[in-house]
Formats: structure tokens, sequence, C-alpha cells
């Protein structure tokens, strides 16, 4: 296969999954602003300071109040982690490889743009409380569009390993958004609050049933268990780094458990971690440090993963 389209079905999957992330990770705040008690501190900056683009918001935006974090993350046209950014990144990616990909992924990215774009014309802000249902529901579609009608040969394999990498990152994301910095202070842990952020959260990653069928309290250890380590939820990190390594071991041909590439070794080694780290151990150097070292290996693999099958080194 062609680096070129390589590249492009690997990026068609990383945006559309950081769309429907993007979308998560807002509705968290949203959700919360439904259920919190009168008074409190409604906390925005706190999603700009996540992605780790608030220079660039404070130059365009100023304050990080709810109309701006919002138009932010989702509209902006010139932000490329936006939603709209990013499906349009994805729209233009397919339209390079429309050979290789089926006619109804295509189909199905382009109506995703569509409704985004009708979206983005909108001033309507009660509108958005459907809008980011809408954004999962057809990145979903997409995804099993994908499954449905595309071969499962490489090109799938890197649409599924840029899939998985992306879901990965952005599930440690929303965790640090909670953990580390919404919670407002020491003294709310183990409060009504801490309990409503903890279950917006799981709803933020559709966890919050598969998370009650094997756990009857809401807590944080259960919950960065099931997020973190759970081997079969599939928006587990731990879930989304075995999947990702066996369509990496699947595009490379190295057998189970060896490599010859350095992104199959560091994918390798961040999966064995996963499966070896206790709760204890995670909660002994700080959830926020092992998030933000995590974060750090999953931006290793993927400048590893270009620099090895498309050509271009990013990343030391």
């Amino acid at each position: 296969m062609l680096s070129r389209v390589a590249d492009s079905i690997y990026w068609i999957n990383r945006y559309v999954e950081r769309a429907e992330n993007v979308s998560r990770f807002v509705d968290v705040n949203l959700n919360l602003l439904l259920d919190t008690p009168m008074g409190t501190l409604q906390q925005w900056e706190p999603l700009v300071v996540t992605t780790g683009d608030q220079e660039i918001f404070k130059e365009r935006y100023g304050a990080a109040t709810a109309e701006n974090v919002l138009r932010f993350l989702t509209f902006d046209a010139d932000y490329p982690n936006s939603i709209r950014a990013c499906v349009k990144s994805a729209r233009e990616n397919a339209r390079s490889v429309r050979e290789i990909i089926s006619s109804e992924m295509w189909e199905q990215l382009n109506e995703f743009y569509l409704m985004v774009e009708a979206a983005a014309k909108s001033d309507e802000v009660a509108e958005l409380y459907a809008f980011y249902p809408e954004v999962k529901l057809a990145s979903h579609l997409f995804a099993g569009v994908m499954d449905a009608t595309m071969s499962h040969n490489e090109g799938w394999h890197f649409g599924r390993l840029g899939r998985f990498l992306e879901r990965a990152d952005k599930t440690a994301r929303i965790l640090d958004v909670k953990y580390f910095i919404l919670l407002p202070s020491i003294a709310a842990v183990g409060s009504s609050l801490d309990n409503l952020q903890w279950i917006a959260l799981l709803r933020s990653a559709s966890a919050y049933e598969m998370y009650r069928k094997c756990q009857h309290l809401i807590n944080p250890r259960g919950v960065v268990d099931f997020l973190v380590l759970h081997p079969e939820f599939p928006r587990s990190i731990r879930c989304c780094i075995l999947q990702a390594e066996q369509s990496l071991n699947k595009i490379s041909g190295s057998p189970i458990g060896t490599w010859r590439l350095s992104s199959e070794r560091r994918l390798g080694k961040l999966r064995s971690h996963l499966e070896y780290i206790t709760l204890d151990e995670i909660f002994q150097t700080g959830l926020h440090e092992f998030l933000d070292h995590l974060q750090d290996d999953l931006n290793h693999v993927g400048s590893a993963i270009t620099e090895n099958f498309f050509g271009v080194s990013v990343l030391a």
C-alpha cells in the first residue's frame, strides 16, 4: 500500500475519533451544568487547559467563558482540533483516497461534514445539547460503515490503528479533566458534587451502564480501574492499546510478542505496562502524573508510526 494512502486512511479515522471525543469532552461540562447545585462555579477554562492549546485560546478569545470555550472547541475553523476542523480534515483526506475507501464511507463522512457545517451557521446555543450526541452518533456510524464495507486489509488496519490510538489519548484527557482540574477543592472529594462529576464522566465515555453492571458504587478507584485498566470495555485505555497493537502487528507482519519497528516496540511496552500496573501504583504515582506520562507515550507511538510508515520524522 502506498504510504500516502495509508497516511490518509489513518488520519481520516484519527480526525473522526477526535471530533467524537472532543464532543464527549465538552459534554462532560454541559451535563454537569444541568445537575450541579445552584451557585456552583462553572468551570470552563480547564477544558482549554487540558487541550494544551490555552495560549492559542487566550490570543483569540481572552476570557474562558462558556460561549468562548464552546466556540473554540466546537466551531472554530482556524483551530485544527475543533470538531469542525477535524471533520473537515477527515473529509479532505477521504477525498484524496476515494478510489480506495468504499462509497458508503465517503457518503457517511460527507453527511457528517454537512451536519457540522449547518450547526456552525446556527446561533442557537440550546441546539448544542442535541448537537454533541449527533457528533458521537455520526462517528459511530462512520466506524460501523468502514468495518462493514471496507476490505479488512492493510488500509482497514491503518484506520483501526488511528482510531484506537486517538481514543486512548482522549479517554486519558477526559479523566484528567475530572480528577486534576474540574474538582473545585479537596474538600469536595466524596461530596455530592464529586459523585455527580464521576457519573458525568462515565456517561461522557458511554461507560455508565457497563460500569454499573460490574461495580455497585461510584468511586474514584472503581472509575479509574474501569476506564484505564479494563481489558474488554472498548473505550478503556488498556483495551484501546490492545486493539491498536493487534492492527499494528497485522500491518508489519511481526509475530505477536515480537517487534522489528520502533512503533511496535513503543506500543508493546505501553501495552505491557498497562497489563501489569496496579491501581495502587497508579494512585501512588498520582493519577494526573500517570495520565500525563501516558499521553506522552501515546504521542511517541504516533510519531514512531509516522516515521516508520509515512516517511516523516516528527519527534525524536
